[in-house]
């Protein structure tokens, strides 16, 4: 469990480094989720996860100095979290997916509140950058950006690790001991948040285009296989 949960912090890491640089959007969770899936030998998961967090954050855009709940860390922590516990448990079904997805979900906020803080450090650097420039100091100049972007890398890298060990280790240990009642509930939710990410995605159009409407049909038709 620590050298998968490190192997899927490290690539984590560059992917959410995709935020900042270079912006190619292989950080949408609807990416880096299957991307972290297919390491993991299951992208399905991955698939939906990230279409998942995808939907439901979609409204959430980063103008201005806005930043946004961190999706990126939230479709992998999920994606990792439920197929590392169903492999642990000899079975991924819906219902732990979902356990999964409620326990790593509030991951995004927190990951908001850690991409400020690190953006903000990132002043200073800023400031020494302006001053590197008016000395004529290029390779300076240099170092400071390196250095910022080294310091997103390894946030994302510890908020990915910490999070996934523990909280596998939680799905693991809790997931059994749960009754059938919760299970059925859990269950019948799998269904459900689709349904809200739609209803997101709907409110967006105009925003997003067509992607949001497409990743809300695939994931309709997904539940209604999987219900089936």
């Amino acid at each position: 469990m620590w050298i998968k949960s490190a192997e899927i912090a490290i690539a984590g890491g560059f992917l959410c480094l995709d935020r900042v640089f270079p912006q190619a959007l292989i950080s949408r969770p609807i990416v880096a989720g299957p991307v972290i899936g297919a390491l993991l030998n299951d992208p399905y998961t991955g698939l939906i996860a990230g279409a998942f967090v995808e939907l439901l954050w979609i409204d959430r855009l980063p103008i201005g100095t806005y930043i946004p709940p961190n999706d990126s860390v939230a479709a992998i922590l999920i994606t990792a979290g439920s197929i590392l516990a169903g492999i642990k448990l000899g079975h991924l079904s819906q219902s732990l997916f979902v356990f999964a997805f409620l326990l790593f979900l509030p991951f995004g906020p927190i990951g908001e509140k850690v991409e400020f803080l690190i953006i903000k450090s990132n002043d200073k650097l800023s400031r020494k950058a302006m001053e590197d420039a008016k000395a004529g100091d290029i390779k300076g100049i240099s170092r400071r950006h390196i250095f910022g972007l080294w310091k997103i890398f390894l946030g994302n890298i510890i908020l990915i690790f910490i999070p996934l060990l523990l909280g596998s280790a939680v799905l693991i240990w809790i997931y059994p001991l749960l009754p059938k009642e919760i299970l059925k509930t859990l269950y019948y939710t799998y269904f459900v948040i689709p349904i809200i990410g739609v209803t997101v995605a709907l409110n967006t159009i105009k925003l997003r285009g067509t992607i949001p409407v497409f990743s809300g049909l695939f994931l309709i038709f997904a539940m209604i296989a999987e219900f089936f």
